[in-house]
């Protein structure tokens, strides 16, 4: 074809009409063209084609059949008309789609989607603290790109216990349809398609756990044929490059370089280490960063690559959604088995335990005392296995000196187990104050809407708590349950689901920190104790996320237990872990990130440094908890913070500006469903009778060709025999999720939420613009409101850039008088001075010549075409300087990344040979890095030369 195909276009393939819906590139070097059939042989169906391999025709717009409309106050025209806007792609940077989503409207949830559309591609780092709404934010620049023919295809990878939540919570909010694969989900695919299939072919959109992928080298395979729209990494922290060469990395960066738009969601994206923050940045845009270890802010800000808002920032637009939550900090006396075991603990020595040798993270001693911290079990526990350990080694050891130091602390570690397994429950002095603290919150399990959340790290004592606690709280079977990180996949997305459901049994949920991690516990629950304390401010973090976030309508009353001892030694350590609460507190309050007081971004690393403060004072001979605290105020004073300063200035004011509705002939989504309707009716469409739209609902049994297409959606979508109800209130959608949290057993809502990419809405479009055949345009015969020798033609046209997307479009209606245009009419002046509008023009329902109006076309489609290349003109004028500046910078960028190669190769002691093999590969690693790059900038920001251009109606006083 000799015209750049564009989505809108009309086409002829194989002597039938087709409408473009969408481009890509083929591997062959032309296109690939997504189309939707026509003329009455194809009607309805979609077929690819391939531009190399088949004879396409663009329409002539000038030839367009002109065909008079006769329908009732002329519904059909205004359902074609209204249908084609639906399916204009915005080109601008305002939102048209994502804010009126089913969310509660938060100002600050628009700006991720600003940010990013206001980018060459939208590749960004939401890295919003907890509870913010992370998954809402990527779900309104998903909608958004939908809206604008970018997000047909789209990949989720996810943490296994977050897949079932995040695939609801699309749907739910957006009817966005994601097909989860996790294990029992990968075995259905694999009964669904044929074996040698590619499944992220068959399926345009999926979700799936990095693990599951990391884990299944065919499915690897499959993911390199694969490309997508839009890829979203949730807990993107997960898969950054830690030095390990993960598998995880190596599949995120593969991943990076599969799709146009990347979101990347994690609250703590940055562990401390520059290289590692470097990784992610680098997905996002290869060319940000050119020594991974030494870098600035500056260097990626103005890419737009990160956004970053605490509470504090956005605590007004809060109120009401996120309660101030309730922290305490209950202590009791430790019991004289207790004390006795950490006299015990304080004074022990080992010879072959202490120091700091390969893979030790802290003192063996210290790893003691955080496990009894714990509980009595856990340290247990861990001095059986070391026990465990060392009689292994003694069975082997024939050097009579070392065999005299194992047995030495063997007994060491017999006596403190026997110091221990006198802590029974009863003398558990931590036990019991959780039961007390239970009783004093005034928790009961009889509530159905008052849950209960335990953390613990230890999975010892987890499983104490499991063992002990249910029946001492006079628990039913089945009313406690567990979340740990050896659950398979689809059991820890069953738990947190039954535990946010009223009608499960469920009432007190015990988790180890794999549930810290991105899951929402919230909905009936705004209760939890941490039965130990984390060494970590990152673990706090997202520990209280989990029931302190957007949309906790209760105040979140989150308690620490704390045993106090007489001991000098062990009072001392726990007094830093009170520190550690009230900073995370100050943090949440004022300061945002908890992470700055120690300024090590990573929970390993920070749980180190509260153990050599620990070991610091071996006696217990100094305020160690004074010092610790003025240590970690100094360091948050002194650091800034590596992600500091992300947070947008953007004001209500001007996001007002950005937010603007789309075009539309019919009020409403539910008024144009109706009419949509009435008009398959008409035309023969055997539709149930259950089909109608009755006050403000939408209900529709899916007719066979609509059947056709939900085979390739999840099926938790489609209801019983493929029966949809819709409706446009975000109050009925927020019910009837509410409702589905009733029951025990419900599925996903019943109930969808009325809105243009649904995918009923979607195919309810499609059809509606078969609705005057191929290649046509209705006659609008306006008589009183035009003369007899007076015209409009309605066309909309615009210019694809060469991966056929529209940048440059525009709806407008060209007033002709004696074979001249008189007056150029944008949409809205067209709608308000004719009244285009459902039930508001009378049509007698005559009929007469066309051929007269035909030679309107011609003058039309000239007017039209030196309207958009005056479009097209301004457009580049005004990107034009911009696009220099990128291309500029390209080349700055590279010129860096070449002198970093350099710079490290002349730092480097290996032998000229080998460091020309390196300067060669790293070399065509970065070529291919720029070319692409700037291959990426010529397709998708430069106009192609023609425009496409489609009557849509025309308008006239000529009488019938």
């Amino acid at each position: 074809m000799e015209q750049q195909p564009a989505p809108g276009m009309r086409v002829e393939i194989r002597d039938a009409e087709w409408r473009i819906k969408r481009v890509d590139y083929s591997s062959d070097g032309g296109y690939v063209l997504s189309c939707e059939g026509q003329s009455e042989l194809v009607r309805g169906r979609e077929i690819p084609f391939l531009t190399k391999l088949e004879s396409v025709r663009v329409l002539d717009p000038r030839e367009t059949e002109l065909v008079d409309d006769t329908s009732g106050n002329f519904s059909a025209s205004l359902l074609y008309i209204d249908s084609q806007l639906r399916k204009t792609a915005p080109s601008d940077e305002q939102l048209h789609l994502g804010q009126h989503a089913a969310i509660d409207h938060m100002n600050y949830q628009l700006e991720p989607a600003l940010q990013a559309l206001q980018q060459p591609r939208q590749r960004i780092l939401i890295a919003d603290a907890v509870g913010l709404g992370k998954t809402l934010e990527a779900g309104i620049l998903t909608s958004e790109l939908i809206a604008r023919g970018r997000g047909k295809r789209i990949l989720v990878l996810a943490t296994k216990s977050m897949l079932g939540q995040f695939q609801q919570e699309f749907w739910s909010r957006f009817t966005i349809p994601l097909v989860r694969l996790d294990s029992v989900g990968l075995q259905r695919v694999r009964n669904r398609i044929p074996a040698n299939h590619n499944p992220f072919h068959y399926f345009d959109r999926s979700i799936i756990s990095i693990d599951t992928l990391k884990q299944d080298i065919e499915y690897r395979h499959h993911l390199e044929q694969a490309y997508w729209d839009i890829i979203i990494i949730d807990e993107a922290h997960n898969v950054a490059d830690r030095g390990s060469n993960s598998q995880r990395s190596k599949l995120a960066r593969l991943l990076s370089t599969r799709s146009d738009t990347l979101m990347m969601l994690s609250a703590t994206p940055h562990d401390g280490k520059a290289e590692s923050f470097a990784s992610l940045v680098n997905m996002l845009d290869p060319t940000a960063i050119a020594d991974p270890k030494n870098y600035q802010k500056q260097d990626y800000r103005d890419k737009g690559l990160v956004i970053r808002r605490f509470k504090k920032d956005v605590r007004d637009e809060l109120r009401g959604n996120f309660p101030e939550r309730e922290i305490e900090v209950a202590s009791t006396r430790a019991t004289a088995p207790e004390e006795a075991a950490y006299d015990q603990l304080t004074n022990v020595s080992f010879h072959n335990l202490d120091g700091r040798g390969q893979g030790a993270g802290q003192l063996f001693r210290t790893t003691l005392e955080k496990a009894l911290f714990s509980s009595p079990q856990a340290c247990l526990s861990t001095v059986r296995n070391r026990m465990d350990r060392l009689n292994k080694r003694l069975e082997k050891e024939r050097d009579d000196e070392k065999v005299t130091t194992l047995v030495e602390d063997i007994d060491t570690l017999q006596g403190l187990a026997s110091s221990l397994e006198a802590i029974t429950p009863d003398q558990f002095s931590k036990y019991q104050l959780l039961k007390d603290q239970i009783r004093e919150l005034g928790w009961t399990a009889k509530d159905t809407e008052d849950r209960l959340v335990i953390f613990t790290e230890s999975i010892v004592t987890l499983e104490f708590l499991r063992d002990q606690l249910p029946g001492d709280l006079g628990l039913k079977d089945k009313q406690t349950a567990l979340l740990r990180g050896d659950m398979v996949d689809k059991d820890q997305m069953d738990t947190v689901d039954q535990f946010n459901r009223a009608e499960s049994p469920i009432r007190l949920l015990i988790c180890s920190d794999v549930a810290a991690e991105g899951i929402n516990l919230h909905h009936l629950c705004h209760r939890m104790i941490h039965f130990d304390i984390p060494w970590s401010l990152m673990v706090f973090q997202q520990r209280n996320g989990r029931i302190d976030r957007y949309g906790q309508t209760r105040q979140p009353q989150i308690r620490y237990l704390q045993t106090e001892s007489d001991n000098a030694k062990v009072r001392g350590d726990q007094r830093v872990l009170e520190v550690l609460v009230n900073k995370d507190e100050q943090a949440s309050r004022n300061i945002g990130d908890p992470s700055e007081f120690m300024g090590l971004y990573d929970e390993d690393a920070e749980t180190e440094k509260v153990a050599e403060t620990l070991e610091s004072d071996e006696a217990g001979g100094f305020d160690l908890a004074s010092v610790f605290e003025e240590m970690l105020d100094q360091q948050q004073e002194n650091s800034e913070g590596p992600l500091a300063n992300f947070t947008p200035e953007t004001g209500l004011a001007s996001q007002q500006q950005a937010v603007s509705p789309l075009p539309r002939v019919f009020p409403s989504g539910l008024e144009y469903a109706k009419t949509a309707i009435s008009w398959l009716r008409e035309n023969g469409e055997s539709l149930s009778q259950d089909t109608e739209v009755d006050g403000q609902f939408f209900r529709i049994q899916a007719p066979e060709d609509l059947k056709q297409r939900l085979k390739f959606l999840p099926s938790e979508v489609c209801g019983k025999d493929d029966y949809f109800v819709l409706t446009p209130e975000k109050e009925r959608i927020d019910e009837e999720i509410r409702r589905t949290r009733q029951e025990e057993d419900a599925a996903w809502p019943s109930i969808h939420y009325l809105w243009p990419i649904h995918p009923v809405m979607e195919w309810l479009s499609d059809r509606a613009l078969n609705a005057f055949g191929r290649h046509t345009a209705p006659v609008l015969r306006l008589t009183g409101k035009l003369g007899q020798d007076e015209h409009i033609v309605l066309v909309h046209g615009g210019f694809p850039n060469r991966r056929g997307h529209v940048l440059v479009q525009d709806w407008v209606g060209f007033r002709i008088q004696a074979g001249e245009v008189t007056e150029r009419l944008n949409w809205d002046e067209l709608q308000s001075r004719y009244n285009l509008r459902p039930n508001q023009i009378p049509n007698p329902g005559n009929t007469g010549e066309t051929a007269s109006l035909q030679s309107l076309l011609p003058v039309a489609v000239r007017a039209a075409e030196q309207h958009l290349k005056t479009l097209k003109e301004n457009f580049e004028a005004e990107r034009g300087p911009e696009l220099e500046k990128q291309y500029q910078r390209l080349r700055e960028l590279k010129g860096e990344h070449e002198q970093q190669l350099e710079m490290e190769l002349s730092q480097s002691g290996e032998t000229e040979t080998k460091k020309t093999r390196k300067r060669n590969e790293r070399q065509q690693q970065i070529d291919r890095v720029f070319d692409d790059y700037r291959d990426w900038l010529d397709n998708t920001q430069k106009l192609e030369n023609k425009p496409y251009i489609q009557v849509a109606a025309v308008l006239t006083g000529k009488e019938a």
